[in-house]
């Protein structure tokens, strides 16, 4: 990154600082309705009178939540009236004309907004030269900014409230049983206007995780330039995303013994400098320098040279997401917090049922009785690098460099992934020639400049994208990796878009399910390059795989979730002061569920992902995308996987729990995943 860039983010940064003030500031006057309870009874009674009494349910539950969003800039209470009584259906033919008119506007709106989002984060998403000062402030832009205040401002919304009323969770998941597809799709529509956040708060917000993400895209390690404590290179030269990238070429040499293990243990090192920014700011995504992470010395042309370490900038753009959040925070009422909007609004899945599910699962005896496993399998005692332990898949048993010779002799360029890869992968998984074409058909893949992603498309004339690093000689092991994980995300952002009934249904419940779909895909990676797995315990490592992969990102998650429950609980905290509680937390987590198995006490290896920093409140979607895998897995057990994608997928936006019962016949539990792990220990032995 240039200086001019840095110094330019850093500029628009602090103007967000003042402008987050004024933000605040208008939360005060604007969100006070002025409509009283005797009005919204009178209107109701109204309604009841010109309508029928069959209406009355409706509007019992319609008119207080639109009432709770209108203003004295909106209208008198007169005015209110009036814009009930005109813009309330109670035509049953008329209503679903309103609805069928909401979602092809919504499908034009969403679809352009994100095609625009996408045209213009390019420049930092895909590789090419490096994003100017200009690019970064328009990848900050966030064109539908203003949707929701255009929207209150036309009485669109209003509209929408008046006769889509929201539902709670709780509402969803002991109604939504009985519901027809058509009641939950006005259900969904109720969903849509629950808040009223200004357009300057969602630019400010959209502006702070686009700098984040855009610090975490560019947080590379050169790998080539690191030395131990003998002056010794370990590593050729390459550059690593952290943590990412950092995770995964850890990954690669649990079958490489002495030689593999000193290369872990420097890797690990690396990410304890990070987390505790220690590391010395030169040697980011910079290869002028070769760096001991044990010392912590730098060197430069054979002599050391003096550094200074980096400025706690993690935990600085930590700090300003949660300051961001806060400003979305104040027009939420039904969702007043970043944690209830990632938990009860985003996953349907409140933070208790969340943390309960983990802990259980990391509190159990299967969890001592698989390390048990890994200890024996490895020879020596396990270290705390090795909640990424890998040898439970096929690929342990690979070498890593045959296998990037040959994903780079198929894939030497993202043409050849796009015409090549995803059409034999579908083939392979039992697709039908007609829909592999289709759905390679709007699947779009470009070279990532981050780690990689697969980016949704919002209507069905753009395509969804597939993003994944891509080198010179082609695309590495790594990269396909990520790729066909990747690929399996665009194959359900493709089939919840276009084969559900009710645009507003595309989707699935939570992030979690697709990432579910994009393990299953990434889990047959080696099959699909046609390595034929022939181990009679094949089923059983899987299990384990699935299960250990659980037990270190439930971990993780729990430190991303308490730390920011500790925000809220300190919001005037300092950047010194987070970063002190994230690593305390970390630490403790550690200590209570890692270390009697792992070793070493108070280690922080839970605080290095760097989701906490560019996706805030993600990560509980992996290990709840991991059991929701497993269940999934379970169900594809010997039938067309391909069918069963189809038969699954096109549901789209359920709850979890009905979504889960239509998939699987059974509710998101850690109890088949426990039960299987004991079995496959039992057949192990």
């Amino acid at each position: 990154m240039s200086h001019f860039t840095f110094y330019t983010k850093w500029l628009l940064l602090a103007g967000m600082v003042l402008a987050f003030a004024s933000c605040g500031k208008k939360n005060t006057d604007n969100t006070m309705s002025n409509i009283d309870e005797p009005t919204v009874n009178e209107v109701v009674a109204n309604l009841g009178r010109l309508h029928g009494d069959a209406v009355l349910e409706r509007a019992q539950r319609s008119v207080p939540q639109v009432a709770a969003l209108w203003t004295s800039e909106d209208g008198t209470p007169e005015e209110f009236k009036r814009f009930c009584e005109q813009f309330f259906l109670a035509d049953s033919a008329a209503l679903d004309r309103m609805a069928a008119t909401l979602q092809a506007n919504l499908e034009s709106l969403w679809g352009c907004f994100n095609k625009m989002s996408v045209d213009l984060k390019l420049p930092l998403h895909v590789t090419g030269p490096e994003p100017t000062a200009l690019e970064e402030l328009f990848g900050g832009y966030d064109p539908a900014a203003h949707f929701d205040d255009d929207m209150f401002q036309q009485k669109i919304a209003f509209a929408v409230v008046l006769n889509f009323p929201f539902y709670t969770l709780a509402e969803k998941d002991s109604l939504g049983a009985q519901w027809s597809r058509k009641q939950w799709a006005y259900a969904r529509l109720g969903d849509l206007f629950t808040s009223r956040v200004p357009a300057e708060c969602n630019q400010l917000l959209a502006n702070q995780l686009a700098a984040a993400d855009n610090y975490i895209s560019n947080y590379n390690i050169m790998m080539g330039h690191l030395i131990d404590d003998h002056g010794n290179r370990l590593f050729p030269d390459m550059a690593l995303i952290t943590h990412w990238g950092l995770r995964d070429e850890l990954k690669t040499h649990y079958n490489e013994g002495d030689s593999g293990l000193a290369k872990q243990r420097i890797i690990y090192q690396v990410m304890r400098r990070i987390i505790d920014q220690s590391i010395p700011q030169c040697v980011i995504n910079n290869d002028q320098y070769e760096w001991n992470p044990y010392a912590n010395t730098v060197m430069q042309q054979g002599k050391e040279v003096k550094t200074e370490s980096e400025p706690d900038t993690r935990y600085r753009f930590f700090l300003d997401n949660f300051h961001a959040m806060q400003q979305v925070d104040i027009f939420n009422p039904r969702y007043p917090t970043a944690i209830a909007r990632a938990f009860e609004q985003d996953m349907e899945v409140s933070y208790d049922e969340i943390e309960s599910l983990f802990t259980s699962f990391l509190g159990s005896p299967e969890v001592a009785q698989v390390a048990k496993c890994i200890e024996k399998r490895l020879g020596r005692k396990l270290e705390p690098f090795d909640i990424w332990y890998d040898g439970f898949k096929s690929r342990s048993t690979l070498n890593e460099d045959e296998l990037t010779a040959k994903t780079q002799r198929l894939y030497p360029d993202k043409e050849a992934f796009a015409t090549k890869g995803m059409p034999s992968i579908l083939r392979q998984l039992g697709f039908s020639a007609e829909k592999t074409a289709f759905i390679c058909s709007h699947v779009t893949v470009d070279p990532s400049r981050g780690a990689g992603h697969a980016w949704e498309s919002n209507m069905r004339s753009d395509n969804a994208r597939l993003r994944t690093r891509i080198g010179e000689q082609g695309m590495d092991y790594k990269g396909y990796n990520i790729a066909v994980h990747e690929f399996g995300h665009n194959v359900e952002q493709t089939i919840t878009l276009h084969d559900v009934d009710n645009y507003i249904m595309k989707g699935v419940p939570n992030t979690a399910f697709t990432e579910a779909l994009a393990f299953v895909f990434q889990s047959r990676d080696l099959q699909l390059l046609g390595y034929k797995d022939s181990n009679p315990d094949k089923e059983a490592m899987e299990t384990l795989d699935i299960f250990w992969g659980c037990y270190e990102i439930m971990g993780v998650s729990l430190v991303d979730m308490y730390s920011w429950r500790w925000l809220y609980d300190h919001p005037d905290a300092t950047v010194q002061q987070l970063k002190e509680q994230v690593i305390a937390i970390a630490q403790e987590v550690w200590n209570k569920y890692y270390a009697p198995l792992l070793g070493e006490e108070n280690s922080t290896i839970l605080a290095i992902y760097s989701h906490m920093i560019d996706s805030p409140l993600y990560l509980p979607n992996y290990p709840y995308g991991h059991i929701i895998q497993f269940q999934l897995e379970q169900q594809l057990k010997g039938k067309n996987i391909a069918d069963e994608i189809q038969r699954i997928y096109p549901a789209g936006r359920l709850t979890p729990q009905h979504w889960m019962r239509h998939a699987v016949g059974s509710e998101v539990s850690t109890k088949p995943l426990l039960a299987a792990a004991a079995q496959a220990l039992e057949e192990l032995k």
